[in-house]
């Protein structure tokens, strides 16, 4: 499985994310790969997994998520797989739900999340973000 260790969206993915008529909440499916050992992008020393430096960002994350508007429906381990193939399966799932596609930027694009981030970067190897919006058979 290849990853891709992107923080953030690009300027071009944000504009392509703001770029459609419908307007309200929308959910961003989270895939998770964490990297063994943490790695910061400053060089400096530590013992944290991954995983746990990935802890660091999730929590303070969620209230900012949450101060905005939003929540966090879920989020947890990957326990397994019943149905298809893949390399390798995703380390942990995390949905959240955002007011719109317009919150999700702010948020996404804000001093507070750029400052907790550096956590996250640190401690991925590799995620995907699906953004989703309800049905209407829902």
């Amino acid at each position: 499985m290849r990853y891709e260790n992107k923080v953030y969206p690009t300027p071009e993915q944000f504009t392509a994310l703001l770029d459609h008529e419908e307007d309200g909440p929308i959910c961003m499916v989270n895939l998770l790969k964490f990297k063994d050992r943490a790695e910061y992008d400053d060089g400096r020393e530590t013992s944290l997994s991954g995983e746990e430096a990935y802890q660091l960002y999730g929590s303070p994350m969620s209230e900012f998520v949450e101060s905005k508007g939003g929540k966090i429906i879920y989020s947890s381990t990957v326990a397994g797989l019943i149905l298809g193939e893949v390399e390798e399966l995703w380390d942990a799932v995390a949905i959240a739900e955002y007011p719109s596609r317009q919150g999700f930027v702010d948020i996404a694009t804000s001093a507070e999340v750029a400052e907790i981030g550096v956590h996250r970067s640190a401690g991925l190897a590799g995620q995907l973000n699906i953004i989703t919006k309800q049905n209407s058979w829902n």
